[in-house]
C-alpha cells in the first residue's frame, strides 16, 4: 500500500534534497541512560557500525564470544544505511573479556569496553544525537530557516517514520494478510508487523490533531506525558498550569498505541481516538485478536540542541538530539521533500 501523506505542522514543504547520499551523511550516536559500574557479569561494548544493522552486529558478538544470541542485548535498533554508535551487552558470567579489538573491520569498530552488573535492556537509553547532511538542496532559504526556528522552539509531531512501515508500506499489507488468515508469520517475526499496525493508527490520530491545529495544545480529555519519561497522567477541566507546561515542552499530549483495554483518554480526545480506531477497524480488531496491550505515546517530540548550517550553497547540515523512540525522519518530513 502507499502510505498517506500525514499532515505537516509548519506550513508545508518548500525545500528539496537528498538524504543518505553517503553513509557519513547520516550519523547517529546513542545517548546512554546510565554509566557502567566497572564491575559485573555483563561486558558492555561501545561499537561504531557502518552500513550494518543492529541484529547483525549482535550475532557477530555472540559468535565471537561463544555465547547464545539471547545473551547479547542492546537498547535499540539503529539504521543500517548510516554511521552509528551504540552499546551492546554480552553476558559473560565467570569469564574474562575476549580481545574485542579482533572484531574490528571496515564496518565495525570497537570504541571501548566496560563491565556492569546488569544487562542492557531494550529502551534503556536517554536518546540519540543526529548529525545529518542534506545534499543537492534547493528551495526557499528564508522559509527553511523560519521552519527550523519554529521546530527549535516547538518540536515536531511525533510521527513514526516511514521505515516502520516497510518499503511502500508493505508491512501494513503483511499484517492485514496475517489478520485475515491469508498469510502465516512465525511468532518470532510478528512483532515488526504488529508494531507497524499500532504505529499506523497512532500516526492517523496525530495527523488528525495536526489538521485541527491542536497537536501541541490541550484539548479536553487529554492524557499528558512527561518530556523525559514514559510516565503519563490524565487531565480534567480543573487542571491548572497545563498550558504553561505545554509551552515549556515539559509535557506533551499523547495518543493511544492501540491494544486491549479501555481508553485512558476522555471527552474530546476519546471521541477523536474512537473515530480513528473505527476507521481502522481491520487493524484494530487484529491487534486485539493477537493480544496486544494498549499503551500511550507522546504526540509531540522536542528537538533538542537544534543547529543548522548551509554548506557551499547546495547542502544543509543539521545537528540535533531526540528522546528515545523519536524519529529523525519526523524532523526531516517538516523541512524537505526527500529523495
Amino acid at each position: 500500500m502507499t502510505l498517506p501523506c500525514w499532515t505537516n505542522a509548519y506550513g508545508g514543504v518548500k525545500n528539496t534534497g537528498i538524504i543518505r547520499q553517503n553513509l557519513e551523511d547520516f550519523k547517529v550516536d546513542e545517548i546512554p541512560a546510565f554509566e557502567c559500574s566497572g564491575e559485573g557479569e555483563h561486558a558492555f561494548i561501545h561499537i561504531e557500525k557502518r552500513g550494518e544493522n543492529t541484529d547483525y552486529i549482535a550475532r557477530q558478538l555472540a559468535r565471537f564470544a561463544g555465547v547464545r544470541q539471547r545473551d547479547v542485548s542492546y537498547a535499540g535498533l539503529k539504521d543500517r544505511h548510516a554511521v552509528t554508535t551504540q552499546w551492546f551487552s554480552v553476558w559473560l558470567p565467570g569469564k574474562p573479556d575476549p580481545d574485542w579489538s579482533l572484531l574490528n573491520s571496515d564496518s565495525l569498530t570497537i570504541l571501548e569496553a566496560q563491565r556492569h552488573s546488569r544487562k542492557l535492556k531494550r529502551g534503556s537509553l536517554a536518546g540519540n544525537q543526529f548529525s545529518l547532511i542534506i545534499r543537492d538542496w534547493s528551495g526557499d532559504k528564508a522559509y527553511l530557516e523560519q521552519q527550523l526556528q519554529q521546530i527549535k522552539l516547538g518540536g515536531v509531531p511525533n510521527y513514526f517514520g516511514a521505515q516502520r512501515f516497510g518499503r511502500e508500506g508493505n508491512n501494513i499489507n503483511k499484517v492485514l494478510a496475517l489478520f485475515s488468515g491469508q498469510e502465516k508469520i512465525p511468532k518470532d517475526k510478528r512483532g515488526l508487523f504488529l508494531s507497524a499496525a499500532r504505529s499506523y493508527i497512532f500516526n492517523e490520530i496525530v495527523s488528525a490533531r495536526v489538521q485541527q491545529g491542536n497537536w501541541n495544545e490541550f484539548i479536553t480529555g487529554d492524557v499528558m506525558m512527561f518530556n523525559d519519561s514514559h510516565s503519563f497522567f490524565k487531565t480534567d477541566s480543573e487542571n491548572t498550569g497545563i498550558e504553561k507546561r505545554l509551552n515549556d515542552l515539559d509535557i506533551h499530549p499523547t495518543a493511544i498505541l492501540f491494544g486491549k483495554g479501555e481508553l485512558e483518554s476522555a471527552q474530546d480526545m476519546a471521541v477523536l481516538e474512537q473515530k480513528i480506531i473505527e476507521q481502522q477497524n481491520e487493524l484494530a480488531k487484529g491487534l486485539i485478536a493477537f493480544g496486544l496491550e494498549q499503551d500511550r505515546r507522546a504526540i509531540r517530540c522536542q528537538v533538542k540542541d537544534l543547529q543548522w548550517q548551509f554548506i557551499a550553497e547546495q547542502s544543509v547540515a543539521l545537528q540535533f538530539s531526540l528522546n528515545a523512540g523519536c524519529y529523525a525522519t519526523a524532523v526531516l518530513k517538516e523541512l524537505f521533500e526527500m529523495d
